[in-house]
């Protein structure tokens, strides 16, 4: 019985060896690279033949002014964005809940793939269908200044007026129907006898939604809610980097952003990794107290 076991052990490990050796490559192994924060790294050089500075490059991000303001005004960003997001944070859920609600299985298909397309599509082409339709010439301008809306064309893109909830949208717009995958796959996994025993007691659609669909999909909601905090410093550099110019470039620039333009281009490599590395370990603290309240208010974590 125990080498029967031990053999199915050994199966599931080797279904599970793929996973593990992806992540060693591409999440730990990299962690060597932190050690270029404590280095006045030179390009070209090996980094065993660099001088080692220790502390030094920290030491000049928050000592120098301009540094420092920029890094704050990064995080500030960064935080802003996140906020805004956690407004929208309950769509996806809403999304698959009332779509799962919607009869026809052929429109129904139609419209999810629809809503995950965009999810495949680089934010360079992005970039460039929100351009056509939100630029001062595009379509949006065009059909209010035919219909008498407005008197003249509205700077969407290009103005450093409301960037973070801009931005926010378009990355619902994107990501909406691909975030709602997981929401499809829990509403999939709910025993169909509670809904049958509702229905014989009289709960009419919205009575199943929220005491039945909902309760069940919340557990997947705090999980990702709480991953959501751990990654709350990491946006990603694709959107800002390509919606990004001289009007909105103070308040577009989050903290990926800001690590980016410190260590290519402006070619300040070990600046670069030292701030990224102070990401992850913000990112580590942040994640622990979200689980811990997590624990203490649902009784319930992720680790």
């Amino acid at each position: 019985m125990s080498d029967l076991r031990r053999k199915k052990g050994f199966k599931l490990f080797l279904f599970l060896l793929p996973g593990l050796i992806y992540v060693f490559v591409f999440k730990y192994l990299p962690l060597w690279g932190w050690a270029y924060a404590f280095v006045n790294y030179v390009p070209g050089k090996k980094l065993l033949n660099c001088d080692w500075v220790w502390f030094k490059n920290f030491k000049v991000l928050f000592g120098n002014p301009i540094l420092r303001k920029n890094l704050f005004q990064s995080l500030t960003n960064t935080l802003g964005m996140h906020f805004i997001s956690y407004l929208f944070r309950p769509l996806p859920m809403l999304f698959a809940i009332f779509l799962n609600e919607l009869p026809g299985r052929r429109f129904k298909k139609v419209v999810q793939t629809a809503s995950t397309l965009p999810h495949f599509i680089s934010w360079v082409i992005m970039y460039a269908l929100a351009t056509s339709m939100l630029s001062t010439s595009g379509l949006v301008n065009s059909l209010m200044l035919d219909w008498g809306v407005i008197e003249k064309p509205l700077n969407i893109l290009t103005t450093d007026k409301h960037v973070w909830l801009t931005q926010e949208l378009l990355g619902i717009w994107k990501g909406l129907g691909w975030s709602s995958i997981v929401y499809f796959a829990a509403i999939a996994g709910i025993d169909q006898e509670l809904y049958d025993a509702a229905k014989v007691d009289g709960a009419g659609r919205m009575a199943r939604i929220r005491y039945i669909t909902i309760p069940h999909l919340m557990p997947t909601f705090v999980v990702l809610l709480v991953m959501s905090i751990g990654n709350m410093l990491s946006t990603g550099v694709d959107q800002y980097y390509v919606f990004a110019n001289a009007m909105n470039q103070k308040y577009i620039t989050t903290f990926d952003l800001y690590v980016y333009n410190l260590g290519i281009a402006d070619g300040k490599i070990s600046y670069g990794v030292a701030v990224g590395g102070m990401k992850s370990i913000i990112a580590i603290i942040l994640f622990s107290i979200a689980n811990y309240i997590s624990k203490r208010v649902r009784g319930q974590g992720i680790a």
